[in-house]
């Protein structure tokens, strides 16, 4: 195709919206772009289209609560205003906490953990798998994660592989040492449950592997990517899609955040200077891709919080911004 025929894609993200079949959807970029009001307005505009929609905030900073003005917990509240927008918080590293504390047999336990853990990531991995079963057990029809910053939004990619790794190490040390463990157990007065945890490694590995699968079908799963018109935030949004291309996540949307247009013949320098810088890494954006919806999004003079402010926000998204001529 020439350059002459090639049409830039909707700069919005209607196109998420219009896409029936999405299940995933997940927000993330660096720290400080406006992850959360984008997710949250995506969630609204979500809403409008889906019979139920749940946001969840894998964030430990949890914004969620600000931006709704209304407190949310580890279960699913519903939106004030809403019929059928759901929200929650979630801290994945504290859900594995709490699961180990509720388990019985503390002795056998704490060995079977130190085990498991040996190796970096299974809390986290662990943490997530819970979520997830705790997700996948609820009927929304679409999800949308608001996720931490870019670091550790990527590593639920490799969640699978550090769970394959714990269970190989945990049925190898339990088939050495299983005989020995039991008789111990049986010493110290404790029954011996290190099949439990064995088995609780192995469905949480089939819950990850089914999810993760779900999340490289395109049909399912899309990733937005969030950022602002900075070079930091240029290459960390390119980071973040080659990540997900390498994971075969799709990805294709870019909201772009902050967007300073001061009126012509301002007297402002510092806004015509970002302005101009902004414009810059704007024009890269386009290049690196062309392929992709640029969503572009005003720097406003108020903070978006609030379901009413959020609504209005949430239309950006859907019809392209206009900058005052």
């Amino acid at each position: 195709m020439s350059d002459d025929e090639f049409q830039p894609l909707t700069p919005t993200l209607q196109n998420v919206l219009d896409q029936t079949s999405l299940q995933w959807v997940f927000v993330g970029g660096k720290g400080g772009v406006g992850k959360t009001t984008t997710s949250s307005s995506l969630a609204v505009q979500m809403a409008a289209v889906r019979k139920s929609v749940l946001l969840i905030s894998t964030d430990p900073a949890h914004n969620l609560s600000d931006a709704f003005g209304q407190k949310f917990s580890k279960d699913p509240t519903l939106v004030q205003g809403f019929s059928n927008l759901y929200c929650m918080e979630i801290d994945p590293t504290s859900s594995i906490q709490e699961m180990i504390e509720s388990q019985e047999n503390g002795a056998m336990n704490s060995i079977m953990q130190d085990l498991a853990f040996a190796i970096p990531g299974v809390d986290e991995a662990m943490g997530f798998a819970e979520v997830m079963k705790l997700v996948k057990s609820m009927e929304y029809q679409v999800i949308i994660f608001d996720t931490a910053p870019t670091g550790h939004t990527l590593r639920f990619l490799s969640f699978p592989t550090v769970l394959e790794k714990a269970l190989a190490k945990v049925s190898q040390l339990s088939g050495r040492f299983g005989p020995m463990m039991q008789q111990m157990s049986g010493l110290m007065g404790v029954q011996g449950n290190h099949e439990d945890m064995f088995a609780k490694l192995e469905s949480m590995r089939a819950v990850i592997n089914e999810v993760n699968q779900q999340f490289q079908d395109p049909e399912k799963t899309t990733f937005v990517c969030v950022c602002i018109s900075e070079f930091l935030s240029l290459y960390e949004t390119e980071r973040l899609v080659q990540e997900l291309t390498n994971g075969n996540i799709d990805t294709h949307n870019i909201v772009v955040n902050q967007l300073l247009f001061p009126p012509s013949g301002s007297s402002c320098d510092q806004c015509n200077v970002r302005h101009k810088m902004q414009q810059k890494y704007l024009e890269q954006i386009f290049d690196l891709y062309e392929d992709f919806h640029v969503t572009l999004l005003p720097l406003l003079t108020n903070e978006v919080r609030g379901v009413e402010k959020l609504k209005s926000f949430s239309r950006l998204l859907v019809e392209p911004f206009q900058p005052p001529k």
